[in-house]
């Protein structure tokens, strides 16, 4: 957790980054024990968990879906190019290490508006060739799409995964489809595309109200809540691999998990792979 000192210096060297309001990524950080955040992102991530306590489950829901997520992309569909939309700050088992872990050709395109998270990753991944981070915003698919580190590290000519963790539930706009097709119509089929996605689950109407107040007052204002049969629609064109869009914890889990355990979660995920 960065002390006073060093958020001084943090600042100093991101002098672009907005630090005046709690930033999701910085504050998903935090909860998963990171030290890329600051007082304000700490301050309002302790009352998100004061408000709804399972946030702390769905950070780490989240999180280990992610990486069976990738796992299964990097062994089983045989893909080796990631595209990882809103990465947020890196933390330990990043899609890199993950991918590489079982592919070690694997090419990671991470791409975050979020100063703070860019810094970091670029200081942690050094001059690795076979990773790129790029500092833009992601409902700008265009851009994201020609700019030198997706388009100079991805061959969009061969099967490409293109990553949505938490992402599509805090775009301005409700239509979360319209911003797939856009990555989708870049890729050929045997493609994938895997998505993580807020739900309502264990959470109750009130403590979904308070998130929605408390994201009000951050750099990601909005939150979409979605059911299992909504995110399913965010996979036009993709063939759902088993078991579907399902509570993120019953994805394929590596250990049992109760129907409890995995409510307590509030986060649906999914994998599809592009049909020609």
């Amino acid at each position: 957790m960065n002390d006073g000192a060093g958020e001084v210096e943090l600042a100093a060297e991101v002098s672009h980054a907005d630090l005046t309001r709690p930033n999701i990524a910085r504050m998903y950080d935090y909860i998963l024990g990171g030290s890329a955040n600051f007082e304000v992102d700490r301050a309002a991530a302790d009352q998100a968990l004061e408000l709804v306590p399972t946030e702390r489950d769905y950070s780490y829901t989240n999180r280990s879906f992610l990486g069976r997520a990738v796992r299964y992309l990097a062994t089983e569909a045989g893909i080796d190019q990631f595209l990882d939309l809103g990465s947020g700050v890196p933390t330990v088992g990043n899609v890199h290490e993950i991918a590489r872990a079982h592919c070690p050709q694997a090419k990671v395109a991470y791409v975050d508006w979020e100063a703070i998270a860019c810094h970091h990753a670029r200081r942690l991944l050094g001059d690795d060739p076979q990773v790129s981070v790029t500092e833009l915003d992601v409902c700008d698919a265009d851009e994201v799409l020609r700019s030198p580190g997706v388009a100079g590290l991805l061959d969009f000519s061969e099967p490409v995964a293109v990553l949505a963790f938490g992402i599509l539930d805090l775009l301005p706009g409700p239509d979360g489809a319209a911003l797939v097709e856009r990555y989708r119509d870049a890729c050929v089929p045997g493609s994938a595309l895997a998505v993580s996605h807020n739900a309502q689950m264990s959470r109750t109407d009130d403590e979904v109200a308070a998130l929605r107040s408390l994201l009000a007052g951050t750099s990601t204002p909005h939150l979409h809540i979605r059911t299992a049969d909504e995110v399913a629609g965010l996979f036009p064109g993709y063939t759902l691999v088993d078991p579907g869009v399902v509570p993120a914890a019953h994805w394929r889990p590596d250990v049992p998990v109760s129907d409890e355990e995995a409510a307590r979660g509030n986060v649906l995920g999914g994998v599809g792979i592009l049909r020609g």
